[in-house]
């Protein structure tokens, strides 16, 4: 990717220095981390969970900060630690609003087409979706979040919607290597930390919102009130919001994109933009008859799940939003592949019987990913199931209780312990789910899914999806859903022997 840019003034960074020392300075780079500060560096000192980012402007005017943005705690406590401070310092209500506007502005470039998706579940799918009909339509796409950055240019990611000077350094360098069009997820984290403020979007979607990340917003409203803010504060008034009506909160999200002057795609089953009249389900994927406006479609998707097919048209709902023509989107939907990870066909035995990984990790996606599935599966569906430690700890029985509902046989076993007793997450699903069978060893877990699996049978190996490694307590071990299924079927089957 391309080298950062060249110094700017924090008058052109949009900030005007209303403490300290009141100059103009020009700046040659942002920082978030004393650590990293380097010389006539902007330090932004913002508040953290345990402690405020104005414990550290010491250490940052020692390593050659050359200017301070931070709220009125944070000057209150450099102001306690720093007899006087002769750099420049912007004090305002809302720094990680500021910071993100700083730093579009000190990157100034991006792809000329961004989208963003937002929503509890099938951001990443959509996402990638839309790059990928982008690129059938000849342009030089990615999308980036939960599984990196994909497409004309890869590079991994920590975070689904990086912090700001990340996120428009990542634009920048992809602007600077010809990327013309980029679709992104939006987590509630980021928008809520305004880490997207600043991104020009051409359009948004909005795919569902049940539960999740409730250890984080405390309550529903907060976070609908997060992922919201995507069409009441990011996407311009000239932008598009692409809608999933089927979900309740969908006209919420309608009223607050047309209240900003937005145009809007409605999408689902009934009386919307784009409408999904009827599918037809089989063992390899499904056949869709929708309708864009009253003109009839339809196509062949080669995508496990019901599901998959409203993550297609949100994503053509997005190019279309951003510009392209509806009918030779339509044209690219059945050369789309799957996401690694979303419903990810892993392995086949001798008998027929499938194998697919999938992300689901809450209740609703769990749900979701066993009825779409359903159609597809001649015989018993199977689900490997568990719960991810120091998360949303009310969403474990929910999560065995959507496997028992929704599945014909049950193992429940070990996701992501991280510092918690993973004996203690079984048993907290197990609630939900007492006739399973539990296997606390996720290897172990999979060798007994597959080693059950019945000629027409299918099991789902959910919530890791695409993640290659398992965290327990401090350390991650390698560890990847999808080969492990493959090593277990060539075990069983004697494949290789």
């Amino acid at each position: 990717m391309s080298a950062n840019p060249d110094p700017k003034t924090l008058s052109a960074l949009g900030l005007a220095p209303n403490q300290g020392a009141l100059q103009d300075v020009t700046i040659s780079g942002i920082s978030v981390d004393s650590r990293q500060t380097a010389e006539n560096d902007l330090f932004v000192a913002l508040a953290g969970v345990d402690m405020h980012g104005g414990e550290f402007v010491k250490f940052a005017l020692r390593m050659g900060a050359g200017a301070v943005l931070t709220d009125p705690a944070g000057w209150e406590i450099a102001r306690r630690e720093i007899a006087q401070i002769d750099v420049p310092v912007v004090v305002v209500e809302d720094p990680r609003r500021a910071l993100a506007l700083a730093a579009a502005r000190f990157f100034a470039a991006q792809p000329a087409t961004i989208t963003a998706v937002t929503g509890t579940n099938g951001k990443t799918s959509v996402a990638s979706f839309t790059r990928q009909i982008w690129e059938l339509l000849g342009k030089s796409a990615v999308n980036f979040g939960t599984a990196g950055v994909e497409g004309a240019v890869s590079a991994p990611m920590s975070h689904t919607t990086p912090e700001p000077v990340t996120l428009h350094r990542l634009l920048h360098g992809l602007q600077g290597d010809g990327v013309t069009h980029a679709a992104m997820e939006a987590s509630s984290h980021g928008l809520e930390q305004r880490r997207l403020d600043g991104v020009y979007l051409t359009a948004a979607a909005f795919t569902n919102f049940t539960q999740d990340h409730l250890d984080y917003h405390k309550t529903f409203e907060e976070y609908f009130a997060a992922k919201s803010g995507l069409f009441g504060r990011v996407l311009p008034p000239e932008g598009t919001a692409v809608l999933n009506m089927d979900d309740p909160r969908g006209v919420d999200m309608r009223d607050i994109a047309l209240s900003r002057g937005q145009d809007v795609i409605t999408v689902g089953h009934e009386n919307c933009d784009l409408t999904l009249l009827n599918a037809r389900f089989d063992s390899t994927g499904q056949d869709l008859r929708f309708s864009w406006r009253d003109v009839v479609h339809s196509m062949r998707l080669e995508l496990i799940g019901g599901f998959q097919a409203m993550n297609v048209l949100q994503a053509a709902a997005l190019a279309i939003g951003s510009g392209a023509q509806a009918r030779e989107v339509f044209q690219t939907l059945p050369e789309l592949k799957t996401v690694q990870g979303r419903m990810q066909l892993a392995a086949t035995r001798q008998n027929g019987a499938t194998v697919f990984v999938d992300y689901a990790h809450t209740p609703d996606a769990v749900e979701t990913a066993l009825r779409a599935m359903r159609p597809h599966v001649l015989g018993r569906l199977l689900v490997i199931i568990g719960a991810g430690g120091d998360r949303d700890t009310d969403k474990r029985p929910k999560m065995g209780l959507a496997a028992a509902q929704n599945a014909d046989v049950v193992f429940v076993t070990d996701d992501n312990p991280r510092s918690e007793d993973p004996e203690k997450i079984r048993w907290a699903v197990l609630q939900g789910c007492p006739e399973a069978t539990e296997i606390g060893d996720r290897a172990q877990a999979i060798l007994a899914g597959v080693d059950a699996l019945q000629p027409g049978d299918a099991l789902l190996i959910a919530g890791k999806g695409h993640e290659t490694g398992q965290i327990v307590g401090d350390d991650i071990f390698e560890f990847n859903d999808a080969e492990q299924a493959s090593v277990a079927v060539a075990a069983l089957d004697g494949l290789g022997a």
